[in-house]
């Protein structure tokens, strides 16, 4: 099963962002946990320079599994995030065949 995050910056914490993406990034391709990210980057502003957000698609057994992976990230930890949106998702196009 497939879950979309979608997460939305505090407002003014890009220097956060920047002191904890390579830590986020390691924890994003360690997987000690039942989930795997499939694809994800960070979401930027309107000008397409500075990032304001992230969107992971992940793939899990339960939503439970995705928030327990969330737990132990940087960016959480470290309270970064101002919103933080999960959904199951369908994967319709272009749909990756295992």
């Amino acid at each position: 099963m497939y879950f979309v995050v979608f997460t939305t910056d505090k407002v003014k914490q890009l220097e956060l962002r920047e002191k904890l993406r390579s830590e986020h990034r390691i924890h994003l391709r360690e997987h000690q946990h039942p989930v795997k990210v499939v694809i994800g980057g960070p979401t930027l502003d309107d000008q397409g320079v500075n990032m304001n957000g992230t969107l992971l698609v992940i793939e899990a057994k339960s939503l439970e599994d995705v928030n327990s992976y969330l737990q132990d990230d940087p960016y959480i930890k470290n309270n970064l995030f101002d919103s933080i949106v999960i959904r199951p998702w369908h994967w319709g196009l272009n749909e990756i065949l295992v």
